[in-house]
C-alpha cells in the first residue's frame, strides 16, 4: 500500500488527506499545531463564494494599492518596503493581467463543482459546521461600482454561475437589517457560508476513521525526495526525526514557498494578511439586527456571513508586509466601524479580533499538481478563496496522485481512471 505524507494542517491540508486517505493510499498527515485548522483555516470570512471568484490581477488593483499605500485603513496595503519576494511576486502579479478574464471564468468553474464535493462530504460525514444556504449580496455604493460587477458576472457566467442585479429595494428585502444608501447589488443564491475551523475539524475526525495519521504538535524542518521516495524531517525532544514515505504533497499554506525551495521547486506564494472579527451576538436585539444573509462590500473589501445565532463574521482586506500576523488595532477597527454603520443596532460590546496570512499566488490560481521530482505534489496557494476551493482541489490532487503512482485499491482506482476517460 502506498504511504504518503501530507505537510499542512489547514483547510487544504485536512481536504487532502481526506481525498487521499478515500482513494486507498496509507496517509500521513504533518501539522505543526496542536489541533488542525489553527492559522489562515481558523477564523476567515466564512464564506463559500463562486461570486467572489474574479481574481484580482486588473490593473485596478494597481492604482488602488499605489492610491491607499500610505493609508493605515486602506482596504488594500502594502508596506513600501523592498524585498525581493515582494518584487518578484509583484512582477509575476503584473505579467498576469493578461490572463484575468481566464482565470476569472476558471476559478468560477472550480468553486462551483467544489461546492458540490464540500457539501456531500459534510453529509456524508455528519459535520456541522453553521452551514447557512441564504445566498451571497453583493452590495454597491456607485455607478462604477455597480458597472464593474455587470462585466464581472458575464465572466461569471461564462464559469456556470448564475447572479443577478439587484435594486435597493430588492436588496432590502433580501436582507432587511442592512442600513445605508447603495446604488444597487448583486445577488448570487447558490452561495452560502459556514464555519471553517469546525468543517475542518470534523474533516480530520472522519479522516482519522479513515485510517490517516495525524501527526499534531510537529514542526516539519527540512523535506526532501530523490525520484524513489519523499522524507520528512521533524523536530523531536531528542534531535529530530526522519520519516520516508513513497510520495509527498506540500499543503502548508504560506510555508509551501519554503518547503517547494528544499524539493527543487518554485512555488512564489506571497502572505497576505487578512483580518476578521467575530461579533458575539449576546443579546436578543443584537441577534435581530444581524445580517442572516452573507455580505460583500466592493467600496470596503469586507464580507459577512452569520455563524450560528450567536455569531457574526465580518472580514477582509489585504495587507502586503511580509510574514507578520500581528494584530493592528487600526486595521481591526474599521471592521468594527463597519458593523456600527451598516448595522446600528448590533452590540460591539464583545468583539474577537483575529489575523491570518493569505497564501497567495501571483496569478491568483491555486497551485494544483505534480513537482519536479515524480512523488512530489503540490496543492496550496489558494489565497483568499481556500475555503472556497478546497474540496475540488483536494479531489483534483488525489486523482493526480493516482495518475502517478496508482491506487493502494484496485477496484477504486479502475472506476476513478473510467470516470476520468
Amino acid at each position: 500500500m502506498k504511504t504518503i505524507a501530507v505537510v499542512g494542517g489547514g483547510i487544504t491540508g485536512i481536504t487532502t488527506a481526506y481525498a487521499l486517505a478515500k482513494r486507498g493510499f496509507t496517509v500521513t498527515l504533518f501539522e505543526k499545531h496542536r489541533y488542525a485548522a489553527m492559522e489562515t483555516s481558523f477564523a476567515n470570512g466564512g464564506q463559500l463564494s463562486a461570486s467572489n471568484a474574479e481574481v484580482w490581477t486588473h490593473w485596478s488593483t494597481i492604482l488602488k494599492g499605489l492610491k491607499w499605500m500610505l493609508k493605515s485603513d486602506a482596504p488594500l496595503l502594502v508596506n513600501p518596503k523592498p524585498s525581493w519576494h515582494k518584487l518578484s511576486w509583484f512582477a509575476e502579479f503584473i505579467g498576469s493581467i493578461p490572463q484575468y478574464r481566464n482565470n476569472t471564468i476558471e476559478t468560477a468553474r472550480l468553486a462551483i463543482a467544489a461546492r458540490e464535493h464540500l457539501f456531500a462530504w459534510a453529509e456524508d460525514e455528519g459535520i456541522d459546521f453553521d452551514l447557512k444556504k441564504a445566498g451571497i449580496l453583493h452590495i454597491y455604493r456607485d455607478k462604477a461600482g455597480f458597472d464593474h460587477a455587470g462585466k464581472v458576472s458575464t465572466l461569471l457566467a461564462q464559469g456556470g454561475l448564475p447572479r443577478r442585479s439587484v435594486t435597493p429595494d430588492e436588496m432590502r428585502a433580501i436582507e432587511p437589517t442592512l442600513a445605508g444608501q447603495y446604488y444597487g447589488g448583486y445577488y448570487t443564491e447558490c452561495d452560502s457560508t459556514g464555519d471553517i475551523h469546525k468543517f475542518t475539524n470534523g474533516l480530520a475526525a472522519a479522516a482519522i476513521r479513515l485510517g490517516v495519521n495525524c501527526r499534531y504538535g510537529e514542526d516539519v524542518k527540512h523535506v526532501a525526495a530523490d525520484g524513489n521516495g519523499a522524507s520528512v524531517t521533524i523536530a523531536t525532544p531528542g534531535g529530530e526525526e526522519r520519516l520516508d514515505f513513497d510520495a509527498m504533497v506540500v499543503c502548508a499554506g504560506t510555508s509551501s514557498r519554503a518547503l517547494a525551495a528544499q524539493l527543487g521547486d518554485r512555488v512564489n506564494i506571497y502572505p497576505v494578511k487578512g483580518y476578521s472579527i467575530t461579533v458575539n451576538l449576546n443579546d436578543e436585539a443584537s441577534r435581530a439586527a444581524a445580517p442572516t444573509v452573507s455580505l460583500l462590500d466592493d467600496e470596503t473589501k469586507l464580507v459577512t456571513s452569520r455563524l450560528g445565532d450567536r455569531r457574526l463574521r465580518v472580514a477582509g482586506t489585504a495587507e502586503f508586509n511580509g510574514y507578520n500576523r500581528d494584530i493592528r488595532a487600526d486595521r481591526i477597527r474599521p471592521l468594527v466601524d463597519w458593523v456600527a454603520e451598516c448595522f446600528p443596532g448590533i452590540s460591539t460590546q464583545s468583539v474577537i479580533p483575529w489575523a491570518g496570512l493569505r497564501p497567495m499566488m501571483p496569478n491568483m490560481m491555486p497551485k494544483v499538481g505534480r513537482g519536479k521530482s515524480p512523488c512530489v505534489f503540490y496543492n496550496t496557494g489558494h489565497g483568499h478563496l481556500g475555503w472556497t476551493l478546497c474540496a475540488i482541489t483536494a479531489d483534483m490532487i488525489g486523482d493526480v496522485v493516482v495518475q502517478s503512482l496508482g491506487s493502494a485499491n484496485p477496484t477504486l482506482n479502475t472506476t476513478r481512471q473510467a470516470a476520468l476517460v
